[in-house]
């Protein structure tokens, strides 16, 4: 699936949480319902069956509750995407990015041979479902994860994030059945668009202290077979792992890289020359340079992640929706906030409060530049109806549909809509987000103030829905500006 991601340090953040947030968007010309669920423990002996690579794998040992944000129509599977387990684990899963040929012709993907019947490998429908129940820690799931895909393989190229109360990891599928992943350092953020993106790896570690690298047994032995590794001159263990394993073609140039330019640009204004660099030097929006990850200006806020992870190139020639640049360059580039957006979930980890209420997943879905992030407890044995009970029949009365709607209505009358979504957006949040501080400092039950919220969001979200009808309305072309009364 085409999705953004950022992750936040606990150093980096502004409350001294792990961050790892991800928008996981449609393919083109399609939508995705989601639901918000908590999961019970998934028993011994359960047999997982994927629907796409037709791939069984019976889960031999007990499991853990979690959360998820499964597809409402399944007719290809789960795809769990994000979550928290019991332990407080978090896991976001997945991040489609890029290869190459070479590559590819060392390690062909696993796909599914339907003439033979040949099961293909792991993929986004799979894993979530197949680690998140049972990681005790973000190193732990890193290591389930490459058991599997070094056991099974994948039938595609993705990237997925881990975290805990320390640290965070983001593992990369390099081929069939290699990867590589790094601990997101502490005072740091990544931002991740599509690509393979990390720039640096320490093969060293990786097979010795393994404090910040992990990797497939055999990758250094692989990568030197196939030749792999592009590095000239002598750099140690160290190599560029984009530029080994992942892509630097045009499109990547119109569609990846000028993702992570906008929120790079958004996180660090004074880095660089964001604005006037040529797009293809290093400050530009199509340079192959960026940085996997950077330390930013100041620390960052949930806040910020939403906005990063709505940004459509605000204040740019770039903006679909702005008035500056030219009909040529407005639309250029794919943007971060996009029509087919299906959900956003933010899994924040507070160091600050009990465990049993330190987990967060923030939610939001459809189109991020018209919704609201709000606040849910993660550790909880049921979720709200109105983020839980999305099916594929299109009404109101579920957060789903109800932004879907806002959405395609302000999306229509985008000037006149604007001051209304931007209102609903603020004070959703800051409402939701200040019920969380009270339940945190009563002692609150998790469940009730889940509901709360749910209530919260039903209430003001029908309010903006009323409110961005008229506006559309009033802007239909067919109008006629004389009463008939």
């Amino acid at each position: 699936m085409p999705c953004t991601t950022i992750l936040v340090g606990k150093k980096a953040s502004y409350d001294g949480s792990t961050i790892v947030a991800r928008n996981e968007d449609s393919s083109n010309g399609e939508f995705c319902p989601k639901r918000f669920v908590a999961r019970e423990a998934p028993a011994a002996g359960t047999v997982y069956r994927s629907v796409l690579s037709h791939l069984e794998i019976e889960l031999t040992e007990p499991g853990m509750r979690y959360t998820a944000l499964p597809n409402a129509d399944l007719r290809e599977g789960l795809w769990e995407e994000a979550g928290f387990n019991e332990r407080n684990v978090g896991m976001s899963a997945t991040e489609t990015i890029t290869s190459n040929e070479r590559v590819l012709a060392a390690d062909p993907l696993v796909r599914y041979d339907a003439a033979s019947g040949t099961p293909g490998g792991i993929g986004e429908e799979d894993m979530v479902t197949l680690v998140l129940p049972y990681a005790t820690s973000a190193r732990d799931g890193v290591m389930r994860l490459g058991a599997l895909l070094e056991r099974r393989g994948t039938y595609e190229m993705n990237g997925i994030a881990f975290s805990d109360a320390d640290e965070i990891w983001w593992l990369e599928t390099v081929g069939g059945h290699h990867w590589i992943a790094r601990r997101v350092p502490d005072d740091s953020y990544v931002t991740m668009p599509n690509q393979l993106g990390i720039d640096d790896f320490d093969l060293d570690d990786a097979f010795g202290a393994q404090e910040e690298s992990l990797c497939s047994a055999d990758l250094r032995e692989w990568m030197a077979e196939n030749h792999l590794d592009l590095t000239i001159g002598m750099r140690g263990a160290h190599f560029n792992p984009r530029e080994a394993f992942g892509s630097h073609s045009d499109s990547d140039h119109v569609y990846n890289t000028p993702r992570a330019w906008a929120m790079q640009r958004f996180l660090n204004p004074h880095a660089g020359p964001w604005d006037t660099a040529a797009p293809a030097e290093d400050f530009g929006p199509e340079s192959d340079s960026l940085p996997w990850c950077r330390e930013p200006e100041r620390k960052i806020t949930i806040e910020d992640v939403k906005y990063v992870l709505s940004l459509h190139y605000q204040g740019t020639p770039y903006d679909p929706y702005g008035s500056a640049g030219t009909e040529a360059t407005r639309g250029r580039y794919r943007p971060i906030g996009i029509n087919r957006n299906s959900q956003l979930a933010v899994l924040q980890l507070r160091p600050y409060v009990p465990a049993e209420r330190a987990a967060l997943q923030w939610v939001a879905y459809g189109s991020n530049a018209f919704n609201a992030l709000v606040p849910l407890y993660a550790g909880v044995t049921e979720t709200p109806a109105y983020f839980e009970d999305t099916s594929t029949r299109v009404t109101s009365e579920n957060f789903y549909w109800a932004n879907r709607l806002v959405g395609a209505l302000a999306d229509a009358a985008y000037g006149a809509c604007l001051p209304h979504v931007e209102r609903y957006q603020e004070a959703l949040t800051a409402r939701c987000a200040a019920m969380v501080r009270a339940c945190d400092a009563e002692g609150g039950d998790l469940v009730a103030c889940n509901a709360a919220i749910a209530d919260e969001c039903r209430r003001q979200t029908e309010a903006l829905l009323d409110k961005v009808l008229y506006e559309a309305s009033m802007h239909m072309r067919n109008g006629f500006s004389r009463s008939d009364n």
